[in-house]
């Protein structure tokens, strides 16, 4: 395996659109790292960047220690894992799997080692004399994943492998990938917009937007300690709710809103904020923190309720706060009907507070 370094990579094209802005990190030997983002944030881009696919317009690329800015992408010794799974669709499954070492001149006897040995691995050994029509979706991209195993590269590159599957099919093929990682310890880059995937499978995950990365992190800091605005609205299912309004002080920290006034109470970041009293600053809860309450009880927060969705273990409350669309997760209980007013608080350590105009987090430290 390898580790593989980008510094300050960048992507123009002829047009003048950027697509990557200088990007500079670094993926361990045997890490699996996740690139995540909107469609058009430029994940992609940067993957075939590094498979040698798409050109570098500035910027170094470094495999395993060796510049590979000019190298063609069949001397990178990495392999690409594709959306569409890219099958040959009149070779069996053996076939498809040992046809990238046939290009290569390996001897029968190693590729059908290989072959056998990958199949097994991806429990596919009683598939291989079947065509890939003949096969599930699942299964196609197991021999997807497959033709890249047997050429036991030095990076494998995984282009959003598991989008064209339903929902069953991406929740065993990403415990697949999870098990096939943990026991190749291979290198791994895996592009994707479903951030599901990204928090389950990313060992570190590289945030982008707009060309930009946004931050990188491991899941769970990304997800406690979003480094700004995007990151916080884009990671979490529902996303975090963000309040925009004015900090004072009176009785306490209170966010000043156009629905109303938002006792914060004893926060961490509290001599930050005092800092900025008087000015713009946007609140972030997540949907899990907004506590329902008793009605009567002293509450933080007063929101409307507009639907109901159980979705079997928790309750997703869609909410109304002003003209501020809010969501809660709850645990399965009962609730009053649509259109009734209920009553919010919060744990004040758990809240999440941002710049409105730079975007970032304003932390403790500031």
């Amino acid at each position: 395996m390898a580790t593989v370094r980008l510094d300050r990579v960048r992507k123009v094209y002829p047009n003048g659109h950027i697509g990557v802005a200088g990007a500079s990190f670094e993926i361990a030997d045997g890490e699996l790292l996740v690139l995540v983002g909107p469609s058009g944030c430029g994940k992609t881009t940067l993957l075939r960047m590094i498979a040698g696919l798409e050109s570098i317009s500035d910027g170094t690329l470094s495999i395993d220690g060796r510049v590979v800015n000019d190298v063609a992408p069949k001397e990178r010794d990495i392999a690409m894992v594709f959306q569409n799974y890219a099958l040959y669709p009149h070779m069996t499954v053996a076939e498809n799997l040992g046809f990238g070492l046939r290009l290569r001149g390996h001897k029968p006897a190693e590729i059908e080692q290989r072959v056998r040995g990958a199949a097994k691995t991806l429990e596919l050994e009683q598939r291989l004399d079947s065509r890939p029509a003949a096969l599930s979706g699942g299964q196609r991209q197991r021999v997807a994943l497959g033709r890249a195993l047997v050429r036991d590269p030095k990076v494998f590159l995984l282009d959003e492998p598991l989008s064209n599957l339903d929902a069953k099919l991406r929740l065993s093929m990403r415990v697949e990938i999870a098990r096939l990682h943990r026991q190749l310890r291979a290198t791994m880059i895996y592009v994707t917009h479903d951030q599901v995937e990204a928090m389950t499978l990313g060992q570190r995950i590289v945030v982008l937007d707009g060309g930009v990365i946004q931050q990188i992190d491991t899941p769970m800091n990304l997800y406690e300690r979003p480094a700004n605005l995007f990151v916080a609205g884009f990671l979490g299912s529902p996303s975090m709710n963000l309040l925009p309004g004015t900090l004072r002080t009176g009785n306490g920290l209170r966010l000043v809103t156009a629905q109303g006034d938002i006792a914060l109470g004893s926060v961490r970041q509290a001599g930050a904020l005092e800092r900025r009293l008087d000015r713009e600053i946007v609140l972030g809860v997540r949907p899990e923190d907004l506590h329902l309450l008793d009605a009567g009880t002293d509450a933080a927060l007063e929101a409307r309720l507009e639907v109901i969705e159980p979705v079997g273990n928790e309750v997703f409350l869609n909410l109304r706060y002003g003209n501020q669309a809010l969501v809660a997760r709850t645990p399965p209980r009962p609730l009053p009907e649509p259109g009734s007013t209920l009553q919010f608080g919060f744990a004040s350590e758990r809240l999440h507070f941002f710049d409105p105009v730079q975007g970032e987090r304003i932390a403790a430290a500031d």
